[in-house]
């Protein structure tokens, strides 16, 4: 038995290390968004070598975006005019698959949908074993990013140690996902060896088919709140009166309590509600941009969002329960704490993991009586105890409650053999 097998049999609180890695999921490396998974893949590979799959190419986006850059590499890749194995840096490699899959979303038939996308399936898995034997790999852990139809039968074709499915968004409350996801999703994370979720709510979800199922939080990238030095005002914020309560992030109906929003300004005029963020439709139609004492500042760069929330005396997450918000990790907590701002936010399940250091609130009114709580109570003391929590949220504890989970799980079998 090498090394390799024998670090995946280590206690629960053992790093796994000098392992092999196959990441599969949603966001391709060169989107230039952020993701979670990008974000473990580089701390997967300070101690293991790791192979990033980009999702493959499907017909109908080849069709419709056939001039984007993107879509250009991805077509070399499969004309074979480009190699599609990259190296990132030091243990890390991108793969482009050279595989084209159907686009088959739009079958409604759930027996025929699992037909073809079983053949998209093995079109996908043949570039993937092919990068792993160009690279030596072996015992793969393989590390899906909730990827229900495209890896559906990965861990059938490649036959990985073992098989770890990440659940970090309620996808199947999308409607892309719905259809053939919620018969789908279900059956991945039973036959995956171990679950890992980073809210309390998705682990809940992903244990009702595997009790190999974990909350492993989630990491952020907390520097630019934590470094802030240049702390002065923003100048289209310094002639709002005070208190500022305020939100920053995109303004979504789907996810933001609009009548909430309302129903603080009417009942406390003396309170500026400032909103940081880009505006879906129905927010630009709402009643909120009547109400004079609700500022739109709009959308921000990224690196001048610190310096808005160091403007606010409250920080908002004024979310609406739903499907699509119930299970969400919500990062913009954790820059809100950063900056060791007080914070009142609508309680879900998962906000019960920042319970001591937020006002969580169930009802319109309790909105009113925690903000009221909030500006009143801060203290130097609160804010460095927020600053403290906030930190202890990087990727490589999230990365660290992610191998734990691996190891429980393979002790468990263990156990049970």
């Amino acid at each position: 038995m090498t090394s390799k097998t024998n670090n995946y049999n280590m206690g629960n609180n053992a790093m796994i290390q000098g392992r092999d890695i196959v990441i599969v999921g949603q966001q391709p490396w060169d989107v230039e968004i952020g993701s979670n998974c990008k974000n473990l893949a580089l701390e997967f590979s300070k101690h293991n070598r790791v192979l990033y799959v980009n999702s493959p190419l499907d017909r109908i986006t080849m069709m419709k975006k056939k001039g984007d850059p993107k879509v250009k590499k991805r077509i070399a890749v499969i004309q074979h005019k480009e190699k599609g194995l990259v190296s990132i840096q030091d243990n890390l490699w991108n793969l482009y698959p050279d595989q084209m899959i159907e686009s088959i979303n739009w079958i409604k038939s759930h027996g025929l949908f699992s037909v073809f996308n079983k053949i998209n399936n093995k079109r996908f898995a043949s570039p993937i074993q092919q990068a792993i034997m160009q690279l030596g790999f072996h015992n793969i852990i393989l590390f899906n990013d909730n990827d229900m139809f495209r890896s559906f039968y990965l861990k059938d074709f490649l036959k990985p140690a073992v098989s770890v499915y990440y659940s970090r968004d309620n996808m199947v409350a999308v409607d892309y996902w719905k259809h053939h996801g919620v018969g789908l999703e279900p059956q991945l994370i039973a036959k995956s060896d171990v679950c890992v979720a980073n809210s309390p709510y998705l682990a809940s979800y992903c244990r009702q088919y595997n009790p190999q199922s974990y909350y492993v939080g989630q990491g952020c990238e907390l520097e630019a709140f934590t470094g802030l030095k240049d702390k002065s005002l923003p100048a289209d914020i310094k002639g709002i009166p005070r208190p500022v309560i305020g939100y920053v992030g995109a303004l979504q109906s789907i996810r933001l309590d609009i009548e909430l929003l309302a129903y603080i300004a009417e009942q406390r005029p003396q309170w500026s509600i400032v909103l940081v963020g880009p505006e879906d439709e129905e927010f630009k139609a709402s009643r909120l941009h009547s109400i004079k004492n609700i500022y739109f500042l709009g959308g921000k760069k990224p690196d001048e969002l610190p310096k808005y929330i160091n403007a606010f005396d409250v920080c908002l997450n004024p979310q609406l329960v739903n499907p699509v918000t119930i299970g969400n990790y919500p990062r913009k907590i954790d820059e809100y704490l950063a900056m060791g701002k007080p914070v009142v936010a609508t309680a879900t399940e998962a906000m019960s993991i920042f319970s001591a250091h937020t006002y969580l609130a169930v009802t319109k009114d309790d909105y009113l009586e925690l903000i009221n709580k909030a500006l009143v109570e801060d203290t130097q003391q609160l804010q460095e105890q927020r600053i403290a929590f906030a930190a202890s949220h990087t990727w490589e504890n999230n990365a660290g409650e992610i191998y734990k989970a691996i190891n429980a799980a393979a002790g468990n079998r263990a156990a049970a053999m």
